[in-house]
């Protein structure tokens, strides 16, 4: 099955390259979603689809990747359903919709080489991949602020690995005579590190993936990219790219708990997550960009990821639980935000108004994508956060708690502040997507019930089997 999920898109390149069909662009993505969907979920419920025929000595599946590869799989479906409504309104030629189709197809095989990788040197690769694949897709409109967002995303990210790529090598230094970058192997060996040369591998490896990740300070492609991009794009890098690395710090972090070192590796996670809390309440109430606002919003939302990792214990639950919850609303949320830009024609806040009134099934989704990413109940990052803070009470972190009460109350203020001023104000005038004929037909609205449904769902009811799939993910740290 991994093989599978492997090499289908880079068939289906070799099919598109070869045919030139305009009619296959979007039926590979679809058929690829759909393939990594079904391959994702029969490994969620351990269903073997091709009895022993798994022969992967660089990949595979654990209790911890599957919670990552199954989001992705979900977010990856529903932006696939939706691209095949924006492309309708998009206004491009059969060539350029063919290298969209390229790399998006490449985009997604990348990922999920970083998830599935279980060697530390592969997964790097694929990280690097990344930026490679979804720089064209920033670039996909070819205007001077999208060509200026990609040249930012591949300068800053390709520094970001570089400094990744260093913290390895210093991680080689550290494992002596180890001579292996597999998991297993620097899981059961790491009580034999060089702690010196460990913490400095550690620091590295933060700052580089981070920067993938977006987390404060080495975000600054991130509110660029994700404006600019195509709005399944945006989605994709938000709500998958970003767990791509977050996994890798993950795993690493994993290492530097069972060498002893993991009061180093929590202060370093704790100072970056305040620090994008921090950056995201400066700079949300100077945004006239509703892509850019939800950009801030994923820097946020890193940084209650990786908080919860630093505090461990439930914490790390939460961590998870936020994980899947960020992951499907804030999908959900860029996806909308396409919506609003095809009905009228600009990314400007304050040139929004009577959303409700302009599209009332749009308004509404944006209005509960809203709620979702707010953790308001009963959203699942109610839960997620509220296991925070109760997990900062019970360690005695009460400045810790009151700053990130704060913080997030500034953020939702200022969030707020733009979506209800977008949904609820005065029509002026017919906006101008709608006066030019543009139409949204029901694949640009059901994805992101979808997910809003999935969501709450878990916000009101998580059955056992869920609940389990989160405490096993965390099993170690």
């Amino acid at each position: 099955m991994i093989n599978l999920i492997l090499l289908f898109p880079l068939l289906a390149c070799l099919i598109l390259c070869l045919f030139k069909k305009d009619c296959l662009n979007n039926l590979m993505i679809n058929i690829y979603a759909a393939v990594h969907f079904i391959i994702s979920m029969a490994y969620l419920f351990r269903i073997e689809l091709f009895p022993n025929c798994e022969n992967c000595s660089f990949f595979a599946v654990n209790d911890l990747n599957v919670v990552f590869l199954a989001i992705m799989s979900i977010v990856f479906l529903a932006v696939a359903v939706y691209n095949n409504g924006h492309l309708r309104n998009v206004d491009v030629t059969g060539r350029k919709v063919r290298h969209y189709t390229y790399m998006v197809l490449l985009f997604v095989l990348s990922m999920t080489g970083a998830i599935l990788s279980n060697n530390l040197g592969i997964t790097w690769v694929f990280i690097e991949g990344t930026t490679l694949a979804s720089a064209y897709l920033i670039y996909f409109r070819k205007t001077k602020h999208s060509i200026e967002a990609a040249w930012k995303y591949v300068f800053i990210c390709s520094i970001g690995i570089a400094l990744a790529f260093v913290g390895i090598i210093l991680l080689t230094i550290a494992t002596g005579s180890l001579n292996s970058l597999y998991y297993a192997d620097l899981y059961k060996n790491a009580a034999l590190f060089n702690p010196f040369w460990l913490k400095l591998s550690f620091v590295f490896i933060l700052f580089g993936i981070g920067t993938k990740m977006g987390l404060a300070p080495v975000h600054f492609w991130l509110p660029d990219a994700h404006a600019e991009a195509p709005s399944p794009i945006s989605a994709l890098l938000s709500a998958s790219l970003l767990n791509s690395a977050f996994l890798m710090i993950l795993i690493v972090f994993g290492v530097m708990t069972a060498a002893g070192c993991a009061s180093y590796a929590r202060l370093m996670l704790l100072v970056m997550g305040f620090l994008s809390l921090f950056i995201t309440a400066v700079f949300v109430y100077h945004i006239n960009n509703y892509k850019r606002m939800l950009a801030y919003s994923s820097i946020e939302n890193m940084g209650i990821l990786v908080i919860g990792t630093a505090l461990g214990g439930a914490g790390m639950v939460a961590a998870m639980i936020h994980l899947v919850g960020h992951s499907l609303i804030k999908a959900s949320f860029f996806l909308t935000s396409g919506n609003i830009l095809d009905l009228y024609g600009t990314k400007k806040i304050k040139h929004i108004a009577g959303l409700l009134k302009a599209d009332r099934a749009t308004g509404w989704l944006w209005i509960l994508s809203f709620i979702g990413i707010a953790a308001l109940p009963p959203s699942v990052l109610f839960i997620s956060e509220f296991l925070i803070v109760k997990t900062m009470f019970l360690q005695g972190r009460f400045v810790l708690c009151a700053l990130f009460l704060l913080l997030l109350t500034i953020i939702l203020y200022g969030i707020g502040k733009a979506v209800v001023s977008m949904a609820f104000s005065p029509l002026e005038k017919e906006p101008e997507g709608l006066a030019s004929g543009v139409k949204l037909n029901w694949m640009m609205y059901a994805p992101q019930l979808v997910m809003l449904i999935l969501a709450f769902a878990l916000g009101i009811y998580m059955p056992d089997a869920v609940s389990n799939l989160f405490a096993n993910a965390v099993v170690g740290f």
